[in-house]
């Protein structure tokens, strides 16, 4: 963990309720899978946003606007200083992958896909990318993805763009994939779950106070013992989940 003082670059609207923050810091050590956490005037606790993109010294957040706090930061202006602890979290591990990763955002889960899907095809890994959305309006980094190079679905619940239903209604047409990274609502966690044929590493997202394990707020228990989300996930490993 380390504590940082981020300028920010930008922060513009993406889609409904979507925003994209572009943050000016040390960013060493900060890897896809991984969140920073925020401090906000007038607020306690600091908000958890997960590592979208890393360039140099330019991250990356995708955040929704779901409450005081987030709405806090839609409003947060270019050349504002943000404390921000960063580091956190254990991250993907992109050795596993194979050839041909499937990875799958749904939502807000969508944006550590993103710097995920960048080193996997760093990699020369042939990237397959399901992203998953309500509605047209809520749809954002479909193009971004394609120009990365990774064959690209987008699934919405009611059928406004791409195809109609769930990541899982895509995922039980692709029969070639290696592994599986994912990240998203934990019902879509366990859906893709108990559809998924490899093994994978899942996201979780959880409610957190502290963000480095020290309040204990965000345990879970896994088949290997308890575990907490904020510091020894949020990635965790198909084999360890108990639903």
């Amino acid at each position: 963990m380390k504590q940082v003082i981020f300028r920010v670059l930008s922060n513009e609207k993406i889609a409904k309720d979507v925003y994209k923050m572009k943050l000016q810091g040390d960013c060493e050590g900060v890897a896809c899978g991984q969140f920073v956490n925020l401090k906000l005037q007038n607020y306690y606790l600091r908000r958890p946003i997960s590592v979208c993109e890393v360039e140099g010294d330019v991250l990356t957040i995708i955040y929704k606007v779901v409450g005081r706090g987030t709405e806090v930061m839609s409003r947060m202006q270019e050349g504002e200083d943000v404390d921000t602890l960063t580091v956190l979290g254990n991250g993907y591990d992109t050795s596993k992958s194979g050839d041909a990763p499937l990875l799958i955002g749904g939502g807000v889960g969508v944006p550590p896909m993103y710097q995920l899907a960048k080193d996997l095809k760093a990699e020369g890994k042939a990237v397959t990318v399901i992203l998953g959305f309500n509605k047209a309006e809520e749809v954002f980094y479909e193009e971004e993805f394609k120009a990365l190079g990774a064959e690209v679905y987008v699934a919405t619940v009611d059928g406004s763009v791409g195809e109609k239903g769930f990541v899982t209604d895509v995922m039980k047409n692709l029969d070639s994939y290696t592994y599986i990274y994912t990240c998203g609502p934990e019902p879509m966690l366990k859906a893709v779950y108990n559809e998924s044929k490899t093994s994978g590493q899942f996201s979780f997202e959880e409610r957190m106070g502290c963000g480095f394990g020290a309040c204990m707020g965000c345990s879970c228990k896994t088949k290997y013992g308890n575990k907490r989300i904020c510091k020894d996930g949020p990635v965790l490993e198909k084999e360890e989940i108990i639903w």
